[in-house]
């Protein structure tokens, strides 16, 4: 099984959260059960969300790419595929950074863990 995380989980790991809020993510990934994926999308939200002031991270956003693979997880770029793809069915988001990750999560075969309201009970989201 493999897993993307949502931007606000890759948030809630850089901010040593994660174990708190997604113990069973979190169990999953340890035991090996589940490999994570982190997209460049929600890197790029994370980024711009920081230079606008709207978001404050507890690493520097150039260290996160790094703080991630030494965590144990792949960085997915973004394919032309990703990019054209709709995911179906249609999400309700308007969010283009969401429907990136869905497109994403229906081409690569993965699911997206999140707890985001507009994706939680999306066909491509993991249950938990």
């Amino acid at each position: 099984m493999r897993l993307l995380l949502d931007t606000h989980v890759v948030i809630a790991m850089v901010n040593g959260k994660f174990a708190g809020e997604f113990p069973a993510v979190r169990r999953l990934l340890i035991e090996r059960i589940a490999t994570g994926v982190v997209s460049v999308a929600s890197l790029w939200e994370i980024a711009i969300k920081s230079r606008l002031g709207k978001l404050a991270t507890d690493l520097p956003v150039q260290q996160i790419p790094d703080f991630l693979a030494s965590s144990g997880l792949t960085i997915l770029p973004i394919e032309t595929l990703h990019a054209i793809t709709h995911a179906e069915p249609e999400p309700s988001t308007r969010d283009p950074f969401d429907r990136l990750l869905l497109a994403q999560c229906q081409i690569e075969g993965v699911q997206l863990v999140t707890r985001d309201r507009a994706l939680i009970g999306y066909r491509l989201a993991l249950r938990f």
